[in-house]
């Protein structure tokens, strides 16, 4: 925990950024009945009944000091998926960059061992050498700035029907270039000082 915290008090380095990486299932549902459209005096009409078109996935890419976020669209969250957004992450967000810490949950997808999966020795290697992996521990993922991003995102894209993961892409990308524009940062709030003194019971006790 004390590892993530120091890294959320570091200053803004462009040349070794912090990003927050998570994942979350969207589900996708069409109406089956046309909505009737908004009239003066009455709001939109949805029909009560829908259609499950299955789940897909989205990837959140967030760099908290810089105002910057990117949303990946997957079908499936396998090792592969992880992989790529990873190549992504250095060659296209941040080519220049020394060393990315990237700060992500345990799940079994989030090793470099994935890389070594997806892509031949040399090129895995060539990754992980720029990336550098800061685990939350377990049980608390609330430490990963990218949850309260995909929070806005919910309240601002999802709370509505999206029939399928095409749509979902278009409208995730119209978000991300809003809060982009605007410069959308996160201001976090809680230190070591503070997890040593609200959070006591997670230390060992020394008599």
């Amino acid at each position: 925990m004390e590892d993530v915290l120091d890294l959320y008090a570091e200053p803004y380095k462009p040349w070794q950024p912090v990003v927050c990486f998570d994942e979350r299932p969207c589900q996708l549902v069409a109406d089956t009945l046309e909505p009737l459209p908004r009239q003066p005096g009455r709001a939109k009409r949805v029909d009560c009944e829908y259609e499950r078109h299955g789940v897909c996935n989205a990837f959140m890419l967030l760099q908290p000091l810089a105002g910057w976020r990117e949303v990946r669209v997957t079908e499936r969250r396998t090792k592969q998926d992880f992989a790529l957004v990873m190549r992504e992450l250095v060659d296209v967000h941040f080519p220049h960059a020394e060393k990315i810490r990237v700060v992500l949950d345990n799940l079994n997808t989030h090793s470099p061992a994935s890389l070594y999966e997806a892509f031949p020795p040399e090129e895995a290697h060539r990754l992980v050498r720029k990336l550098e992996f800061h685990y939350t521990p377990k049980h608390a993922s609330w430490l990963n700035m990218a949850e309260i991003e995909f929070s806005v995102m919910v309240g601002q894209c999802l709370k509505r029907r999206i029939p399928d993961q095409a749509t979902l892409a278009t409208e995730l990308a119209a978000y991300v270039k809003q809060r982009n524009a605007a410069n959308a940062t996160i201001r976090w709030q809680f230190d070591v000082q503070q997890a040593r003194s609200k959070l006591g019971r997670l230390y060992p006790q020394i008599s």
